[in-house]
């Protein structure tokens, strides 16, 4: 017995406000009735599978939060091209008025 019939695919369409001609509510009633079958079949093999996120159980990986010494301004400014008052220096890219 087909899981969705000819009848229910017009009565689903006529809910839709679909238009469909006789061969596109066979059509359609013969591929619905596929992925109906289809679904029922996954559902029965699933059924004892619990279901998850991700395949794999996955752990947050984080390192602790320790404060460590950075660097001085006269180190991070060490390698930079141009130095405006221990500041980067950069060309302007905006206009004045901008």
């Amino acid at each position: 017995m087909p899981a969705i019939s000819r009848d229910e695919v017009a009565h689903l369409a006529r809910l839709s406000r679909l238009a469909l001609t006789d061969e596109e509510l066979d059509l359609y009633a013969g591929q619905l009735d596929s992925i109906l079958s289809h679904v029922q079949v996954i559902s029965q093999v699933a059924a004892d599978v619990p279901a998850t996120a991700a395949p794999n159980p996955t752990t947050n990986v984080t390192r602790a939060d320790v404060p460590v010494d950075c660097l001085t301004p006269d180190e991070a400014l060490s390698g930079a091209p141009a130095i405006d008052e221990q500041r980067f220096q950069v060309p302007q890219i905006l206009g004045e008025g901008e």
